[in-house]
């Protein structure tokens, strides 16, 4: 079994699950599930999927808690996570990204849609880039790991957020449009949430410290990587 067919649903709905498991299973896909919040970190650490699909309505522990908890830790915090959720607000679609969530899909959904967003999601995992080393003034990001540094030190990114600054620094200097980064980096051809970008580039500042400047806000435009900040 190859470790990147292997993806976890966390649901307590049982017509979600034999949905969506039915789904995968047919895409080629070895799934595991589980339906109570407080079993998906032992699962997620002990059967380590590619991927998770997480309802942030499960009892226990909620799905915003279980995302937070794995994206902050070095062991899981490159494993994809798609929340699935009734809520639609913008506001809970805006929570889950901010907490380190790969995408977000309301109920009801299109299985087709789902299997499409999980395999866009594994294109980014490492196998799926090509294997080579970029560094501009303290930032170093090596494919082949993947991982990043800033001044020598490693930082903790998400597969999403690693796969975002290097193709920013791939492309250093030109300016890259939202639409453009949610087609290379999230594998949309058409947008879906412009904030998500925005959301992305802020998380990745964060990470990036005194290194951040690299990243420049081209105002009605977008986001470009500068080799030298403020000139």
């Amino acid at each position: 079994m190859s470790p990147k067919s292997k993806i976890l649903i966390a649901e307590d709905e049982p017509a979600v699950l034999r949905l969506v498991g039915s789904n995968l299973k047919r895409a080629g896909y070895t799934v595991s599930e589980v339906t109570h919040g407080d079993e998906v970190a032992a699962r997620v650490f002990s059967w380590k999927p590619a991927l998770l699909l997480l309802d942030l309505m499960l009892p226990g522990t909620s799905g915003f808690d279980l995302c937070r908890k794995l994206k902050s830790d070095a062991r899981t915090s490159q494993m994809p996570i798609i929340m699935l959720t009734a809520k639609a607000q913008e506001r809970d679609r805006v929570r889950g990204l901010e907490l380190g969530a790969d995408d977000y899909v309301t109920k009801p959904f299109s299985p087709r849609e789902l299997v499409l967003r999980v395999q866009a999601q594994l294109r980014k995992l490492p196998g799926h880039t090509s294997a080579d080393t970029i560094q501009i003034g303290e930032i170093l990001v090596d494919r082949a790991q993947p991982a990043a540094q800033v001044g020598g030190q490693p930082i903790a990114l998400t597969a999403t957020e690693f796969k975002l600054l290097a193709i920013l620094m791939e492309r250093t200097g030109r300016v890259q449009t939202r639409n453009r980064l949610l087609t290379d980096v999230w594998g949309y051809e058409t947008p879906i949430e412009s904030r998500t970008v925005d959301i992305y580039v802020t998380r990745l500042r964060g990470k990036l410290g005194r290194a951040a400047s690299h990243l420049e806000t081209v105002h009605g435009f977008g986001y470009r990587f500068v080799e030298h900040p403020g000139k």
